[in-house]
């Protein structure tokens, strides 16, 4: 897997590991990230499920605004 290097200030990078718990900075900003993009998969199935019974109902699709 690759690595990426990035400077963050200081004190958030303490917040986070005071919130997470976890000793390690590095550890810390990785689980903060992971739990960011858990959270966005789980918006979207949430979202995607919500949506399949309106478009089974025999609505029709709206086409794309924009």
């Amino acid at each position: 897997m690759a690595k990426v290097d990035i400077k963050l200030d200081a004190e958030l990078v303490v917040e986070v590991m005071v919130l997470a718990g976890i000793g390690s900075p590095q550890d810390a900003v990785e689980a903060a990230v992971r739990d960011c993009i858990a959270r966005g998969h789980r918006t979207e199935a949430r979202v995607q499920t919500q949506d399949v019974p309106r478009r089974e109902a025999g609505a029709p699709e709206q086409p794309p605004q924009g």
